[in-house]
């Protein structure tokens, strides 16, 4: 099986060399990456300045490992199936991401991000998260957990373009309880940001990361993934609200003067 990996907190990231090893038990990985942090990329991609690329080796320095790219997660994708790899991918793997990636975070994540254009290039596509508490972070026990979810929807045969959020929960908070399939949490998140004041007397601005959902939804993502659930939310990228759209249609349209 040929996988790709990347990710969007850098090809360093400890997450990434995490999953790695354990994606190896099932396969040939390669890496693509950005070379530097780009946690809430989005979907944003690089267009007037140019994307450099730089081979990296495994930590033997001999090995191999693949490319970290000066640009985002979804970059990375694109040069990697288009440029890169000498053979398309069986999956696209996006992680093991420091946090979760659950809920309205979907849309600001470039884990996300990279797993949805694999997606439009046809692939399957898995994104994986960590979420953790107070900073601590077993990346390889998330990663086992990780690597055995993508076996699990792998061995389901999934169609060409399939898109998955898989989210691992807190593991200090106690054993894992299960697996579910859930739906992704809509209800809006608490967000503050620290007032400061520079030497110069120019107001700026930290976000806080203190970034919860303090009324999620009843069975989503984010209440199981409270409850010491994986979750695994399947995902599209046709953001048309259809329901409404067959009403509007019914609507009078006029064209204005020119």
């Amino acid at each position: 099986m040929r996988i790709l990996l990347t990710n969007d907190d850098g090809i360093y990231a400890p997450g990434l060399r995490a999953l790695r090893k354990e994606l190896q038990k099932l396969g040939t990985v390669t890496v693509v990456a950005p070379a530097t942090e780009q946690s809430a990329a989005g979907h944003s991609v690089t267009l007037v300045t140019p994307l450099l690329i730089t081979e990296v080796l495994d930590d033997d320095n001999k090995t191999p490992l693949g490319w970290a790219v000066e640009g985002r997660p979804a970059d990375c994708v694109k040069l990697a199936l288009l440029e890169l790899l000498p053979e398309p991918p069986d999956v696209i793997v996006s992680g093991l991401n420091a946090g979760s990636n659950a809920g309205i975070n979907v849309l600001y994540s470039g884990t996300v991000a990279a797993a949805i254009e694999g997606a439009f290039y046809h692939h399957t596509a898995i994104a994986c998260s960590l979420e953790y508490d107070k900073k601590i972070h077993d990346f390889p026990t998330a990663a086992r957990h990780a690597r055995h979810v993508v076996e699990q929807i792998l061995a389901q045969k999934p169609p060409a373009g399939s898109l998955f959020n898989v989210n691992i929960p807190v593991l200090e908070n106690g054993p894992i309880r299960g697996v579910k399939v859930m739906p992704q949490n809509v209800s809006a998140y608490e967000e503050k940001f620290d007032r400061r004041v520079n030497p110069r007397g120019r107001t700026y601005f930290w976000t806080s990361p203190d970034f919860r959902c303090p009324s999620p939804i009843p069975d989503t993502d984010v209440t199981a993934l409270a409850e010491q659930y994986i979750t695994v939310t399947p995902l599209k990228f046709d953001l048309t609200d259809h329901a409404r759209l067959a009403a509007m249609k019914g609507w009078t349209w006029t064209v204005g003067e020119g």
